[in-house]
This record gives structure tokens, sequence and C-alpha cells, in this order.
């Protein structure tokens, strides 16, 4: 029989095992929760503290032509820094076996050699040092070296140089699509340009190396920790550096030679809408930025809007023809200078007699009187739903940082003279890239297909992203487009530029536009325009659409400035493609007058 005594020492030993074996439980769900459950959250805190960390830097990807010729890259570069402390440390050991192999004055020349400095130099910087601290361990010698350098100095086997790397970024070819590419601010951020645009694929990841640290600071074995680093990936243009490099330093002779402020040059394939070129002056070298004015820092092809003037006769007249209202041959009766009767006056860029102006003669000699009639056969509100659909007031689908979309009003905003000089080029703003893809839609037959400068992007691991397929419209007809490039083709031959823009062998198709330019103070100025050309190639079978812009030239003033410069992009462009010459012959000249 088991007495009460006995049974309340069995209940105290149950109970204490109970206690036991709960603290027990818990120290092992403790134990499972820091080195299991929140091991990596316990290490990096235990690193923080205890251990050290070293970033790993991601290479920033390449951008690339379409050719893969570099643009811009990532590379590493050297930092020189000399030990002032050890260097007085040898030159004071008396002992010639503890010395190095090369004194300290012949060590600094084989240096300074080296680096690209002089010995005495690197002399003064390291007694400079010594001078204000005794135990000095830092004296910076030279920035940027090259790992050509550094070898070089690896070579040279003393303890007291240390050459600290760090990536860079560079622009192997300059100045050569600089306005496109942009570049990085001193903190590494992209400013600009395609650095900016496709930050997502060029950006790197940095990785890390740590470790935690015993007495002393002696790495513990087992300890370290890696992450490594993933480098950002490849984008590729639409571009061709070559021909970009060619139009670049034709478009700043031209525009020196003009007396110009600035110029550009955009080229762009007809049937895909991809930019082959897009060349301006003055253009930003990424690897100077300050050569230019911050101004130039951004592409003006995507930036610089203003005033088309005669180029958007085109548009206008794709309007009444596509609306059935005219055709090439329609007339109207135009004097030099026209009253209209809401009280509008319309002038003529010369003054003529009265002509019975067919519309294909009014392109011609660019009556502005002549367009203001045929445009007013359909109504406003039609008109600006074509400006609307040839790109007019809303940005390329290029999505180029800082670009523009330009101004365009509704028509209830137009007064009684913007009414007529909506129909040639004035009282709304495009930029170089919007005439490009407005004129792609009548190179392709009335399909306009959005604008694309970049064509993929490659990651690290070498897996190719394509660049969505660009959207198209139809916008007009096929047959409008059509009647209007021959239109275009008879601008070329008859037109004021004819011999001038002429290619041999190429049917080419062109329009001339003379703007007037704001002076800031509600007027315009006087006696200097901005000008531009747009034309199309083989006209038969359009291939590449070629725009050129001047501001402001003063040899020339009229839109005849950009003529020479406008056949050599054309030609040239014609000859990197390896264009087929012509083989249709041209139809019948359209008539002037009727």
């Amino acid at each position: 029989m088991t007495t009460r005594a006995t049974r309340g020492t069995r209940r105290r030993t149950v109970v204490a095992l109970a206690v036991i074996l709960a603290v027990l439980s818990a120290f092992v769900l403790r134990l499972v929760d820091i080195q299991i459950v929140h091991a990596d959250d316990n290490v990096a805190q235990s690193l923080e503290k205890l251990g050290t960390k070293t970033v790993v830097p991601g290479a920033r990807g390449d951008i690339v032509d379409e050719n893969g010729t570099v643009l811009a890259s990532d590379t590493t570069v050297y930092d020189l820094q000399l030990d002032p402390k050890v260097i007085q440390d040898y030159e004071d050991e008396p002992d010639p076996k503890k010395k190095p192999t090369l004194s300290w004055a012949e060590a600094s020349d084989r240096i300074a050699e080296i680096v690209g400095m002089t010995g005495d130099e690197v002399r003064g910087i390291v007694a400079s040092a010594l001078a204000k601290n005794r135990f000095s361990q830092y004296a910076p010698i030279k920035k940027g070296l090259s790992t050509e350098q550094h070898l070089a100095l690896r070579d040279l086997k003393l303890a007291y140089v240390y050459d600290k790397p760090r990536s860079v970024r560079v622009y192997p070819n300059g100045a050569v699509a600089g306005n496109l590419v942009g570049f990085l601010n001193g903190a590494g951020a992209p400013q600009y340009g395609v650095e900016s645009l496709d930050q997502k694929c060029l950006a790197a990841t940095n990785g890390s190396i740590s470790y935690q640290r015993g007495q002393g600071g002696v790495r513990i074995p087992g300890s370290e920790r890696t992450v490594p680093a993933t480098d950002g990936g490849t984008v590729t243009l639409t571009i061709d550096g070559d021909l970009q490099w060619y139009l670049q330093q034709m478009i700043a002779e031209e525009t020196i030679g003009q007396g110009a402020k600035s110029g550009t040059v955009t080229v762009v394939e007809a049937k895909t809408g991809k930019i082959r070129a897009a060349a301006e002056y003055p253009a930003v070298d990424p690897n100077n930025i300050n050569g230019v004015a911050p101004t130039f820092w951004m592409s003006h092809v995507f930036f610089g809007a203003y005033e088309p003037g005669s180029t958007f006769k085109a548009i206008t007249a794709a309007s009444v023809i596509d609306q059935g209202k005219a055709t090439p041959l329609s007339h109207v009766t135009a004097p030099s200078r026209q009253e209209f009767p809401n009280g509008a006056v319309v002038n003529d860029p010369f003054k003529h007699p009265v002509y019975e102006y067919t519309l294909a003669g009014a392109l011609i000699d660019s009556s502005n009187v002549s367009l203001s009639k045929f445009g007013s056969m359909v109504t406003p509100q039609s008109r600006y739903d074509y400006l609307r659909k040839f790109g007019v007031g809303e940005k390329t689908s290029v999505g180029f940082p800082g670009e523009m979309k330009g101004l365009l009003d509704e028509p209830s905003k137009w007064d009684n003279q913007s009414l007529y000089t909506t129909t040639f080029g004035q009282h709304f703003t495009v930029t170089p890239a919007q005439i490009a893809g407005a004129y792609q839609a009548f190179a392709n037959d009335g399909k306009k297909v959005d604008l694309s400068l970049v064509e993929s992007c490659t990651a690290a691991d070498g897996t190719v992203t394509q660049v969505d397929r660009p959207g198209s419209e139809q916008i007009i007809k096929p047959e409008t487009a059509a009647e209007v490039r021959q239109m275009l083709e008879n601008v070329a031959v008859q037109g004021s530029t004819a011999k001038a823009i002429a290619i041999p062998g190429y049917r080419i198709g062109v329009k001339t536009g003379t703007a007037q330019k704001s002076d800031g103070h509600g007027g315009l100025k006087q006696g200097v325009y901005f000008t531009n050309m747009v034309g199309i190639a083989p006209i038969e079978d359009p291939q590449y659409v070629v725009v050129v812009t001047m501001d402001e030239p003063t040899r020339i003033r009229s839109s005849a400035a950009t003529a020479d410069a406008f056949q050599k992009a054309m030609t040239q462009v014609l000859k990197t493609y390896r264009v087929a010459p012509s083989t249709q012959p041209m139809g019948a000249l359209l008539p002037k007058f009727d």
C-alpha cells in the first residue's frame, strides 16, 4: 500500500520532470528558430556587429549599335596611392638586406614614368604627406590608370604601392551618337538618352562578400557568405554607327558653313519605322559633357520642337485627297497675297500674278495662298484629326527622355489667321522625329509604323528580349499616299532646289519648309528662320526617309540652306544600305498650272 508521503513525492517528481521537459522544449524550439527558421536574419545581424562586408559591384551593361559596335561600356581603372610611412620606414632601415631592391629615388622615378609624371612630383606628394603627419599611410598619386599601367606597377613589387580598382563608364566612340546614348552623373545615375531610357536593362545588381571576425580581427573559418553580383544587360540600338559618324561629320560641316546655330539629320527605315541615324550638331561627347552647352546634352531630334512650315503642306494635301475633295490636278485661283472674308491675310513667299494653281503646282511652288484654299475644302476638325493621325501633338513611341510632344491646339482655339496658317505648317510645333514619322506613312503606303530606337536587351546570362513589335495604323488610303509621293517627286524635279538635291540614278521625293521663330517677346525674329527638308527614296519603292534641319542659317536663310546636307545625307544612306538605283522611269510631270 502506497503511503500518502510516497504519493506526494511522486507527484513532485512528475511535476519537476514536466517543468524540466518544458524548459528543454523551449530551448529546442528557440534553437530551431535561431539556427533554421531565422538563420539568415541572425547571420546577417551578427555580420553587422561582428563581421566584415565588402561590396562586389556588378558591371553596367553595354550599349551597342545594330552591328555590335560598342557605344557605351563599363571598364576598370585604378587609382594609385602610396603609403608614406612604409616608404619612410624602408628609408630609415639600417639593414640593407631588409630594404627593397629599388631605392625610393629609383622607385619614384619608375612610378612616375608609368603614370606620366615626373619623379620630383611623386616624391613631392609623399614628402608633403609626411610633413603633415609622420605616420601618414595615404598619399594619392593619380586616378584613372589603365590596366596596362596597373600591371606595370604590380611588376615593381613594392609593398607601399596600392592602386585601387574602380569601375567607370566609358564611351569608346566619343561623340558618335552621344546625344542618343546619354551619360551618367558623378554618382553613377543615368542622365538623358538611352542610359536613362533603358536603365532597367543596363543596371547591374551588386553582390557582396562577408565574414565574421574573432578576437584580433581574425577571420572565422566557415563564416564566409558570398552573394554574386549580376551584370547589366546589353542594349542593342537600331542605328548604324558608321552611318551615324558620317552624318555627324557632315551636318557639323554644313551647319558651320551655313552659319547656323544647330543642325540635325534623322534617318528612318520606311517599312519598319526603325531609326537608323539621328545625327546632330553640336554633338555631346559623353566622356566630356562640358565640351558643349547643357542645352545640347539631350537629343534635339526629340527635344527641339518648332513650326515645320511647308513640309506639312503635304499633310494638308493628303487630307483633302483622302477625303475626296481634290486630286493632284484640282486647281484654285491664287494671287501672291490673299485677304480672306474673315479678315485673315496670307502671303506667298514670292510675288507673282494670279495663277490657277494645281494642287501639285501649289506644292512645287510652296504657295501658302493655294494651300489655304485647298485646306479649306475640308473642315477644321477634319484637318486637325489628320494632323493628329500623322503624329502632331503626341510624343513618338520611342519614349526618349525629355522628348517633346509639340503643340497643337484644338480647332476651337484657332483664330481667323490660324484657321489658314495651320494649312501650311504654322501655329503648331513638331520635332524632327515627328516629321520623320509623318513621312514614313507616305513612304509606307499610308500605314504609319511607330518609330523605334532600341532593338533588344541581352541579359548577362545571354537571354535576349526583343522590344515589343511597333504598333501600326493605316492613316490614309494607299492610293492617297501614292498620289502624295508622285507630287513630292514633282517637287524634287521642278522645285527651286532640284539641281542641288538630285542623286544620279535615283528617283526621290522631297518637300522643304521654312518657319519664322519667336523673339521671346510676343513678336517674330526678323531675317532668320528654322529651315528643314524631308525626302523619300527611291520614290517608286520607298526604303528610307531623311529629315534635315537647320536653326537660323545665315549664309542662305531659306530652306535651300539644307539642300546640300540633304543630298549628301540621302546619298550616303542609299550607299550604306546598298539600295539599288531606280529602274522605272518617272511618269509625266504634273502641271503646276491648270
